[in-house]
């Protein structure tokens, strides 16, 4: 949430422009709530992951379960920046 609408829709943005096809999740999430089927499928289909940590982003058990999926993909070769 707190770099949702700001550095992280910039970056999205700017790759999109570059010609870079990126997921976003722009749902809105209620605190809480797991980790959806779609995102964890984005991630495994991706080549690269770019995680973006934030002031509060450890405090966000949604966060840290995408980052747990994205840790998991990168054992078989996905890179993560």
């Amino acid at each position: 949430e707190d770099s949702r609408y700001n550095f992280t829709a910039n970056l999205f943005k700017a790759l999109s422009d570059k010609g870079i096809h990126s997921f976003f999740d722009d749902d809105k999430l209620e605190s809480g709530e797991e980790i959806t089927a779609t995102l964890v499928k984005a991630i495994e289909e991706s080549r690269i992951a770019i995680v973006v940590l934030s002031p509060n982003y450890a405090s966000s058990s949604f966060c840290l379960d995408e980052l747990a999926t994205i840790l998991h993909c990168k054992t078989k070769g996905l890179l993560v920046i």
